[in-house]
């Protein structure tokens, strides 16, 4: 049974990547994992001739974790594409944000990234494909989202790596780093209103995020971001002075 997982599946930019992987028809079941099961339930209604898995996980909890641990070593999965699109981030100065928050916010979006990667490799195979979402704050350390840019730098960089050791395999894995949508994220890091850097760029579109990036994983690519503006930021990243650049990304 091949098997296409999304993790973060319930909003956002994880339902336009099951959207696009439904359209595609490529796998014979998908794994929709997040917390909300309600909100899975709603979204596998939208497309009822496809067959789909709905796991309620809590990913930031280790014990949760091994739920799916088990649930890989039960069902032996021939996973041929991994969606890790689950995370959050916060805004505000490190020393004004809970200390739980922002261990959450590594726990989520680097360690368990990091697991599911290493568990779903053991169930892959040549021709499959990795996406990891990052951010255009990975390019630039961003003041008031310290801690978030910071984890998504990891996963740009973690993802880049994984993609040339697995190479030998046939398989890819793509960093994702697109600028603001308007989904839910920016309710949840409280930068909505709250943000004038965030108010004043311009939103990429999560369809087109999805079905791209789906499209540049196949193709063997390893990193993505949409809008030339943003394209053009992640080139002045590697040529502009960082104190420069922090300036300008503060929000």
């Amino acid at each position: 049974m091949t098997v296409g997982i999304i993790t973060g599946a319930s909003s956002g930019l994880g339902k336009e990547y099951f959207y696009t992987l439904a359209g595609e028809k490529t796998v014979d079941e998908i794994w929709l994992i997040a917390r909300r099961v309600d909100r899975l339930e709603a979204l596998a209604k939208e497309r009822p001739d496809v067959k789909c898995r709905l796991v309620s996980l809590d990913l930031i909890k280790e014990e949760e974790l091994n739920r799916f641990t088990e649930m890989l070593k039960s069902e032996n999965p021939d996973i041929r594409v991994l969606i890790n699109n689950a995370g959050f981030g916060l805004l505000g100065d490190v020393a004004d944000l809970s200390e739980k928050g922002q261990a959450d916010m590594v726990r989520l979006n680097c360690v368990t990234l990091t697991s599911i990667c290493t568990l779903a490799l053991q169930y892959m195979k040549e021709g499959s494909y990795i996406i990891n979402i990052s951010s255009i704050a990975s390019f630039v350390p961003t003041p008031r989202m310290t801690v978030y840019s910071a984890t998504k730098y990891y996963v740009t960089a973690f993802t880049r790596s994984l993609r040339y050791e697995l190479k030998k395999r046939g398989i890819n894995a793509l960093a994702v780093c697109p600028g603001p949508m308007d989904t839910e994220f920016l309710d949840v890091a409280g930068i909505s209103g709250n943000s004038k850097t965030f108010d004043m760029l311009p939103r990429c579109n999560p369809k087109k995020v999805a079905g791209k990036s789906v499209v540049k994983a196949k193709k063997g690519k390893g990193v993505y971001t949409e809008l030339f503006f943003f394209k053009l930021y992640r080139v002045l990243a590697k040529l502009l002075p960082m104190s420069l650049l922090m300036n300008i990304s503060k929000t």
